[in-house]
């Protein structure tokens, strides 16, 4: 904000909603940003139907007929009052690095390719990264990250992601989060990772038709995953293998209809690419590249 200029809001009249511009298109949204306001990328609208309690999550994600409307019905979701109420007192409070530009405030639906070959699952936006970009994985140094490293391995057209609008393609790769709303702390109880779980059930049915790995960022991802597998009816190993770094594990998907068999997919696991990991040395980019190629590998029946 330049020195001296008035402060967001200024000269609005009381009780009116402060519109501030987005970094890119420099569109004037409230903060949080209403569905079907013309945010980039949004995929709701006004009359997309909203989760208010976990039975209405349920059915409204079994009930999702394509990815679409799946990323339109969880970005709308109100089904977790702490979370609801912890976005959007985020988003109208902002970080004071950010405070002239509005919050999306909303929960992160999936981004990237519908027929994807790679699903990748994390945790949760982050309270000023997706939670105020709108988009997963962008606004924050765990994007810088996992973007470049898509982009080294063919995946993302661009190796950094600033704000939804900015241009950013995923071909083949698709990002969901197993928990859709920033949690305080980063920690959403059990409840709400229950809660969350059926849109992430849905997507993974929706996707994995043409998916031959997931990747799990993360030791919750890696959880949430093998969670949802078994619930959908997967063949996992029993007990569930623990996380690791670079542990490859295959799963036998449900058979097509008219097919005898099922296919094979490999969850893969990597250390979650947070601060905390990448700071350390934890993770470090050749470890990332390493599990993105053993993504790519078509036949894991040998790890």
């Amino acid at each position: 904000m330049p020195s001296g200029a008035p402060p967001p809001g200024h000269g609005v009249p009381r009780g009116a909603p402060v519109l501030l511009p987005h970094p890119v298109t420099r569109e004037l949204f409230p903060s949080p940003v209403p569905p079907g306001t013309g945010w980039p990328g949004d995929p709701a609208t006004t009359r997309t139907p909203r989760a208010r309690t976990e039975s209405d999550v349920r059915r409204l994600a079994r009930s999702a007929k394509d990815l679409p409307q799946v990323d339109a019905r969880s970005s709308v979701c109100r089904a977790c009052p702490r979370l609801v109420e912890w976005r959007e007192s985020v988003a109208r409070t902002r970080r004071r690095a950010f405070a002239d530009q509005p919050y999306w405030g909303r929960p992160g639906p999936g981004l990237g390719d519908p027929a994807a070959q790679l699903l990748i699952v994390g945790l949760a936006p982050a309270a000023h990264g997706a939670n105020r970009t709108g988009r997963l994985f962008t606004g924050d140094r765990s994007g810088d990250w996992i973007f470049a490293a898509l982009h080294r391995a063919g995946y993302a057209t661009q190796a950094d992601s600033v704000a939804a609008g900015d241009g950013l393609e995923l071909h083949g790769a698709r990002i969901v989060a197993a928990v859709r709303c920033a949690p305080p702390d980063n920690a959403p109880t059990p409840d709400e990772r229950r809660t969350c779980a059926h849109w992430l059930h849905r997507e993974i049915a929706l996707v994995t038709p043409t998916t031959t790995a997931i990747l799990a960022l993360g030791g919750i991802a890696w959880r949430a995953t093998f969670a949802a597998l078994g619930a959908l009816g997967w063949t996992v190993p029993r007990p569930r293998p623990a996380f690791g770094h670079g542990v490859v594990v295959p799963v036998t998907a449900l058979p097509a209809p008219g097919s005898p068999l099922g296919r094979a997919v490999a969850v893969v696991g990597s250390y979650h690419v947070s601060q905390q990991n990448t700071f350390t040395g934890r993770l470090t980019e050749t470890m990332l590249d390493e599990v993105l190629t053993r993504c790519r590998v078509k036949d894991h029946t040998a790890d």
